[in-house]
């Protein structure tokens, strides 16, 4: 992750941080999840019933995906990494909106949509910089291609992983979730004891746990404040714009 002497944020993002980019929201009353219920289209039984039904579900998904760019939250992320700080970024999205935006160390919870990978074996991936997966797409051992993201049920493969760079932490960043997702919302519980912890969401009032500072403004705004602050300093701290 870089020269251990350098200042290291690590950031927990949610769908907050996409949405701004266009991207809906699981929880949001319109857009593509609307009309889909979960049971339907992303997990294990819904693909069993009807792959192709869920693979023309993650075909619009991964569709609007492509269509978003990266906002001001993931552009100061990558600018705060440029300027010497480590930047470590664990989501729950499987867009690449952070990559994209030029961050180099992101750890994705929950798949990536722009990858497909074998119904077998799950540590087959294949990378689609185009078009989508339809029925009779295989993987190298003869199984069909599914998405490469995690469905309700199964369970979340690189989670000790998210454990252990959370461990590293010099100060926590949460932005964009409710932290009520788990087991990633557990995160928090990793972090050493003397790292301070921010979140940025515009309900972060009625959102952060105790002992969790809150910074009440989308990721829009308030991380690319907060990434300002930092680079002045040369440090990570909580500025007087955060409630403790």
């Amino acid at each position: 992750m870089g020269d251990p002497r350098r200042p290291h944020l690590v950031v927990f993002t949610g769908a907050g941080i996409s949405a701004e980019s266009g991207i809906q929201t699981f929880r949001a009353s319109d857009g593509l999840w609307a009309d889909h219920p979960v049971e339907e289209v992303a997990t294990p039984q819904a693909w069993q019933r009807d792959p192709g039904r869920v693979l023309r579900f993650y075909d619009q998904r991964r569709d609007q995906v492509r269509r978003a760019r990266p906002n001001a939250a993931h552009k100061a992320l990558a600018a705060l990494e440029k300027h010497g700080f480590r930047v470590s970024i664990i989501t729950q999205n499987i867009d690449d909106l952070h990559e994209r935006a030029g961050s180099r160390h992101v750890l994705h919870l929950h798949g990536e949509i722009l990858k497909a990978r074998s119904s077998v074996d799950p540590r087959m991936h294949y990378p689609l910089p185009r078009g989508g997966i339809r029925l009779g797409d295989i993987c190298d051992k003869g199984s069909q291609l599914r998405p490469d993201v995690v469905w309700f049920g199964e369970s979340v493969p690189h989670f000790a992983d998210a454990c252990e760079i959370a461990a590293q932490a010099d100060l926590l960043l949460v932005v964009g979730t409710s932290l009520a997702v788990m087991p990633a919302a557990s995160l928090l519980e990793h972090a050493p004891l003397d790292a301070p912890c921010v979140l940025v969401d515009p309900e972060a009032d009625a959102l952060a746990p105790p002992g969790v500072a809150r910074l009440g403004q989308t990721a829009g705004k308030g991380v690319p404040a907060l990434v300002r602050h930092w680079r002045r300093e040369g440090r990570l701290w909580l500025p007087e714009t955060v409630v403790e």
